[in-house]
């Protein structure tokens, strides 16, 4: 009887070691939801709709996208929240609810880095200054040099209090020492609407949500908010080109998210499938209609980019004294 025991204890115990590794060697077994903070129609959305459809393909198992917008990231964080850290769950989040909620929202204790854990980089966007057609400011030279001359009275639009195209100007306000005047809107279209019309003398934007404007010339791109310029509008010079600070640098990036306690080696199987995916020439051309840069990172180094935009959010909040709660 000992021995028998002995052996079934010895099968059972082998069983338990090889069912998570037989499992994630299977996944996936059944549809995967991909939940996504982003509305329907837009960039991040589209995207992810195609790299749900490649992955489709590459597991042979429905990838569906589950569309949750609002509440600053909250509803689709809370959806995703519930859900089993099994991989059949993933959420898509950007940089700013990964770096600027958590500060942004200090009384609900909203940190999505403690919730969740990265799994997989999707892409990094990098924004650019608007202004109207035509405006003065020809240069972020001209719009620091209004600043300094009169401070307060030069104005910036966003599309809400904390979002990256308000504490983006508020990076720029720090580097250059100079104060404007937020204006925020409740909608991007409403957004480059004023810009276009002069109410407010400048914004930033990404290329496809301000190139309607752009392309119907009611706007004009005087720098690219990085230190290298975008293939999509190669005339556009770097912010540092057109006289701003060096070190002006505002983008974001989009990932897709597990909750807590994804065993690594499935984590690892989707990160590396996901970046097999994001090397399809289709996904690649796709992606670069919308100025969207694919990027692989691994889960750490998600981590580490995130931690530092954190920090720099951090400073920037607090600078300018801003709370949602």
């Amino acid at each position: 009887m000992n021995s028998r025991r002995l052996i079934a204890s010895l099968w059972f115990a082998v069983a338990l070691a090889s069912g998570p590794a037989h499992a994630q060697a299977d996944f996936p077994s059944k549809p995967v939801t991909l939940i996504t903070a982003f509305a329907p129609g837009s960039g991040p959305d589209a995207t992810l709709r195609l790299v749900a459809e490649k992955l489709g393909t590459l597991w042979n198992q429905r990838v569906q996208v589950d569309n949750r917008p609002g509440g600053g990231g909250f509803i689709a964080m809370d959806a995703a929240r519930r859900a089993a850290p099994d991989g059949y769950t993933l959420l898509q989040l950007d940089s700013d609810h990964l770096a600027a909620v958590p500060h942004l929202y200090k009384q609900r204790g909203a940190d999505a880095l403690k919730a969740f854990e990265p799994v997989a980089s999707l892409f990094r966007t990098t924004f650019l200054v608007a202004v109207a057609k035509d405006s003065p400011l020809r240069t972020m030279a001209d719009i620091v040099a209004a600043a300094k001359a009169s401070p307060g009275t030069v104005t910036y639009g966003s599309w809400g209090v904390g979002s990256p195209g308000h504490l983006g100007a508020e990076l720029l306000e720090m580097q250059a020492g100079i104060r404007m005047t937020h204006v925020p809107y409740k909608e991007v279209s409403q957004l480059f609407m004023s810009v276009a019309s002069a109410d407010v003398a400048w914004s930033l934007g990404t290329l496809p949500s301000s190139s309607g404007a752009y392309k119907a010339g009611k706007l004009r791109y005087i720098a690219v908010a990085a230190n290298k310029r975008l293939s999509q509008v190669p005339e556009v010079p770097t912010a540092a080109e057109a006289g701003g600070p060096a070190d002006f640098d505002v983008n974001a990036f989009v990932v897709l998210m597990s909750p807590k306690g994804i065993p690594p080696a499935l984590r690892a199987k989707i990160n590396a499938d996901v970046a097999k995916v994001l090397a399809d020439a289709e996904v690649k051309a796709r992606f670069d209609t919308f100025a969207f840069e694919p990027i692989s990172w691994s889960a750490e180094e998600i981590g580490r980019n995130a931690a530092a935009k954190s920090k720099v959010y951090e400073q920037l909040v607090r600078k300018a004294n801003i709370s949602l709660e």
